[in-house]
């Protein structure tokens, strides 16, 4: 070993150079997290935004035939407790007839088909239906219990969905989407 050597070159025990060395470093990270940390936590989302990321609907008052629309995350969604005669309609509808055969229902896999029972709130309740009330094709919103199919139509462009939500004509491609949701019981759905 020469005499400029450090026992740590030689392989030996750690100099006071190498521990001055090893706790600049740590603490030039933890400086480093310290300053970037205001940054990283500005960009969360504030207490109103996180408020928002499900809301509670009563809709005891809502008798077959009535529709309801709220807003969530910005969003219209629209709540239609549907007639028998509306949930036969959009039972009859074979999927071949549809422009979009998938349901896009956020509550499904996403390559479940549009039936009528997999757009609404699922066995035991075909009547609700929920969804997004934004037109697929440019956003709008659409009308509900007009066009051919009664069901909501898009005067911007002229799409128009059937009782179920689906795309039957115009230029949108899509259903309507249905968001998450449950039923929290028979008067209360929770979305989100």
């Amino acid at each position: 070993m020469s005499e400029h050597e450090t026992t740590s070159e030689g392989m030996g025990e750690p100099t006071r150079r190498d521990f001055l060395y090893l706790t600049t470093g740590m603490a030039g990270a933890v400086g480093a997290v310290a300053v970037a940390w205001p940054f990283i936590d500005q960009m969360r989302p504030d207490a109103s935004t996180l408020a928002l990321a499900s809301i509670e609907v009563d809709v005891a008052s809502l008798e077959p035939g009535m529709s309801l629309t709220v807003k969530w995350r910005g969003k219209p969604i629209f709540i239609r407790n549907r007639t028998p005669e509306e949930v036969e309609a959009a039972n009859a509808v074979q999927l071949a007839d549809l422009k979009d055969p998938i349901a896009r229902n956020a509550n499904l896999p996403v390559d479940a088909q549009a039936t009528a029972v997999d757009r609404s709130g699922g066995k035991g309740k075909e009547n609700w239906i929920v969804m997004i009330g934004t037109c697929t094709h440019l956003g709008c919103v659409p009308l509900g219990q007009a066009g051919e199919y009664n069901g909501w139509f898009c005067p911007c462009h002229g799409s128009v969905y059937d009782t179920a939500g689906r795309i039957r004509k115009g230029p949108a491609p899509q259903n309507l989407a249905i968001p998450t949701f449950s039923f929290l019981s028979d008067t209360k759905i929770k979305i989100g």
